[in-house]
């Protein structure tokens, strides 16, 4: 099943960041992958289903957008080579 969340957004941000309608969609989709990714509300491989991209696609973008990929813990570490 498929939603469809309608944002009210006046024409200037869109001609501000050069962005047709679509354009800033796919922006406020991105954005909001990687923020809830980075708090935790989000894992990586759904915000990555959610985009449509691989999830090593979506982990580069995250880390470029400052998302802490693991923590300096084993836990993290035990869990993330546990899907290698």
């Amino acid at each position: 099943m498929k939603h469809i969340i309608e944002i009210d957004c006046p024409p200037e941000i869109l001609m501000g960041l050069h962005l047709d309608a679509d354009g800033f969609a796919e922006l406020v989709k991105l954005q909001s992958a990687i923020a809830l990714f980075k708090d935790g509300k989000l894992s990586s491989g759904m915000a990555a289903r959610w985009l449509g991209l691989p999830r090593v696609h979506f982990l580069l973008q995250a880390m470029q957008a400052g998302a802490t990929l693991l923590a300096d813990n084993e836990d993290d570490l035990a869990r993330e080579t546990a899907l290698l």
